[in-house]
């Protein structure tokens, strides 16, 4: 881990209250850490005015720029989509324990949903530099929440989209989708708890599940992150995000 400073390039809204941030490693320190840096971890952002940091996933690096995908939901969020091009960040990363590729097979399939899409972007990337085929599906609310499929695809990922409403792509979940899908040598997922749970209880190949917990601290001091493992209680921020599905108990 790294406490390190980034410059913001920039910070755009994609949806009504979601942003996307990307932001400069400004030394050798911090490219470093960008270099350390799995798919799944995470940052831990000091805002002005909170007493916490704010836990935000990573969702893409591209040489000594990193880009963030973060969701309004609170005072910390709301200060965030504010900020402009050319202010630091303090920022601590890599954190958490990310994806591991290694079992990952000649067909993977990455699932996203929602806000859980992000990460799933790097993990893209990361798995076609080793194989040649990557099945993605991206489920959200409805169109007007869709975020990064564009990304997904000029990255060389078969994506398919679902919506809850049906406004877009393929009606209902992402669980709706998976007929489509011939084979699964193995797979990823990230997204609220519902659809991690359908997803285990759906499919027979083992993967890998990043849970969504709400982090206070983000170091195992506060307790506030802890899910339920066949080794006992886990603490996602310290312990996760990512967990093997057939470790986790819904």
């Amino acid at each position: 881990m790294h406490q390190v400073k980034l410059k913001i390039l920039s910070n755009t809204a994609l949806t009504a209250d979601i942003y996307r941030m990307w932001l400069q490693a400004e030394d050798s320190d911090a490219c470093t850490a960008l270099r350390q840096a799995k798919a799944g971890q995470f940052m831990n952002i000091a805002i002005k005015g909170c007493y916490l940091r704010r836990p935000i996933s990573i969702c893409d690096i591209d040489d000594n720029k990193i880009c963030i995908v973060y969701k309004v939901v609170g005072k910390g969020t709301a200060v965030m989509s504010a900020m402009q091009a050319g202010e630091l960040l303090d920022v601590l990363l890599p954190l958490g324990n990310g994806f591991d590729l290694t079992p990952a097979g000649e067909t993977p399939l990455l699932i996203g949903g929602g806000v859980g899409v992000p990460p799933m972007l790097m993990l893209a990337k990361r798995l076609l530099e080793q194989t040649e085929k990557a099945n993605v599906i991206l489920g959200f609310n409805t169109k007007k929440d869709i975020i990064l499929v564009n990304e997904f695809r000029q990255a060389g990922c078969n994506v398919t989209v679902t919506t809850a409403d049906g406004s877009e792509g393929k009606k209902g979940f992402v669980t709706d989708a998976m007929s489509d899908i011939q084979h699964i040598s193995y797979y990823y997922a990230c997204g609220p708890v519902p659809m991690l749970r359908a997803l285990k209880g759906r499919l027979t190949a083992e993967g890998q599940l990043s849970m969504e917990e709400r982090m206070g601290c983000g170091f195992g001091l506060c307790m506030g992150c802890t899910c339920q493992t066949h080794e006992g209680a886990k603490q996602v921020c310290t312990d996760g995000p990512v967990f093997r599905s057939t470790d986790i108990i819904f």
